[in-house]
């Protein structure tokens, strides 16, 4: 497979001997990699179709070595991709062959649990769920929760702006993510936000969350920490189509209830997850809605009572609540695992990850089977059905020529059907490198041009994750400067690409 990225600098190429020296000045010895075989596991993040060995790695402890290295390379004209965990769907932390692969897997530490304030300071290699964990002691947790929680990064979610199953009702990481800290590609180390809910002045925190590596590297993250709700209930519902379990969702909104969670999976998924977790979904079901709601005992009663018979009422076939704790983990427990469970009804899939206007649902899950008859190419559907989020799993074999192939264009006119019916191209794994080329269906010229100035802003010599969401870089003197004319801000003349 072909990946356009930056032309390789044959100058840096030359110079590899001379960047391993300094970065091995820089920081530990043992904190750079160069050789081939101890660099392969570094070649790609979770799109494990795209590859790329690094110029070189590098494994910083501190926020001053990663400000160091930073600096070298921004005056020596060297590219820099920063890495977490490498669990991104998007190819965002795919290494480019003549840059440092920044990797921030030393920073696990926890720096405080301030209980008072109800929020958590932690590194950025931090574990999703390490914080809860940490937090749980104080009846309190982090409430973004990823699938991949048990190993994505904090870094990394702040990075993709990640979601999860209760982001319905408690948002998404740009919720829940009270201050960073930030090391710019000059060296130049930033704390943007801080402890409180809200800051004075430019809102750079929301800018740098979801903006996936491009604007600066994130060492430490303040995250704000909730109380354990008093009850926690789960309802599975089983449902004749796919159509009568949509109908649901959207009338379990409209009816004024937000619950914690609100997941849903067709037929394959459900089959794919029941045999692999044995959770006790119901397998004649051709759409499975997962309810969560919590709060005080009385309202999840009531919550759960009112969710039953808007589910009777839209043709549900079964409808079991949970009455304790453990069935409850055990009916996320198949959600939780629908991406692993889907490999055992085919060698590969392609998750994919675009989000549509709840009503729409219907329509577009019939055109992604029609695409599917089309491509000749199975799919699973698991989404978070309350805020429109989709994750089809495009199954295939990429040991039979033209279905990898197959797959990628399968994926892109979902993320095309996603933006035509108004929704957007993605809902929590970033563009990376798999949607870029995908960006002007949904952003003109104009649009693209702004978004590249933030970057210059931060990157003027654009040496950070480059390649990544623009399908065209411009240098930045290409795109003009922002100036201030009688109180209005006016841009110069875009080119046209």
């Amino acid at each position: 497979m072909t990946v356009l990225l930056p032309e390789a600098d044959a100058t840096v190429l030359a110079r590899r001997a001379e960047v391993v020296a300094v970065l091995r000045r820089l920081v530990s010895a043992d904190a750079v990699i160069d050789d081939v075989a101890r660099m392969r596991p570094y070649e790609s993040d979770a799109l494990t179709a795209y590859r790329q060995l690094p110029l070189v790695v590098v494994l910083p402890e501190t926020t001053l070595q990663v400000a160091a290295v930073l600096r070298w390379c921004h005056e020596n004209g060297v590219r820099v991709v920063p890495r977490g965990a490498g669990t991104s769907l998007s190819g965002g932390a795919l290494p480019l062959g003549d840059a440092v692969l920044l990797v921030l897997s030393k920073f696990s530490r926890i720096l405080e649990i301030d209980i008072e304030d109800r929020l958590a300071v932690v590194q950025s290699g931090v574990a999703n769920l390490a914080i809860s964990a940490a937090a749980e002691p104080h009846g309190l947790y982090y409430a973004p929760d990823p699938s991949s929680q048990i190993a994505c990064s904090i870094g990394g979610n702040v990075a993709e702006n990640s979601g999860g199953v209760h982001c319905l009702k408690y948002g998404l990481t740009t919720h829940n993510v009270l201050g960073v800290r930030l090391v710019t590609m000059e060296g130049e180390i930033v704390d943007l936000g801080g402890r409180a809910f809200d800051s004075s002045g430019l809102d750079l925190l929301g800018v740098v969350v979801g903006s996936e590596g491009l604007l600066g590297v994130v060492t430490e993250v303040t995250v704000r920490l909730l109380p354990k709700p008093e009850s926690v209930r789960a309802l599975l519902i089983g449902f004749p189509t796919v159509d009568d379990a949509a109908r649901c969702v959207a009338d379990v909104i409209a009816g004024g209830i937000i619950p914690a969670g609100m997941e849903m999976m067709d037929r394959p998924a459900i089959h794919a997850a029941e045999a692999f977790v044995q959770a006790g979904y119901p397998l004649d079901a051709e759409a499975l809605l997962i309810v969560e709601v919590d709060g005080p005992p009385a309202e999840c009663d009531h919550l759960v009572a009112e969710i039953e018979q808007l589910a009777m009422r839209n043709a549900a076939e079964s409808c079991r609540s949970s009455s304790s704790e453990a069935e409850r983990l055990r009916f996320w427990a198949g959600r939780k695992a629908a991406f692993p469970a889907v490999s055992r009804i085919a060698p590969d899939y392609y998750c994919m990850d675009g989000t549509i206007p709840r009503r729409r649902l219907p329509e577009v899950l019939q055109r992604i089977r029609a695409l599917s008859e089309h491509y000749g190419l199975g799919v699973a559907n698991v989404f978070h059905a309350g805020d429109g989020n989709l994750h089809p799993l495009i199954l295939y074999d990429a040991n039979q020529p033209g279905q990898l192939e197959a797959a990628e264009e399968f994926g892109n006119d979902i993320l095309r059907l996603c933006v035509e019916v108004g929704g957007v191209l993605t809902g929590e794994h970033g563009v990376g490198i798999e949607k870029r080329d995908l960006m002007p269906e949904m952003f003109s010229t104009d649009d693209l041009a702004h978004q590249e100035r933030v970057k210059c802003a931060f990157d003027p010599k654009q040496l950070l994750n480059p390649g990544k969401v623009f399908p065209t870089l411009h240098r930045c003197a290409e795109l003009g400067r922002v100036h201030v004319h009688g109180g209005v801000v006016r841009f110069p003349e875009l080119p046209r690409f």
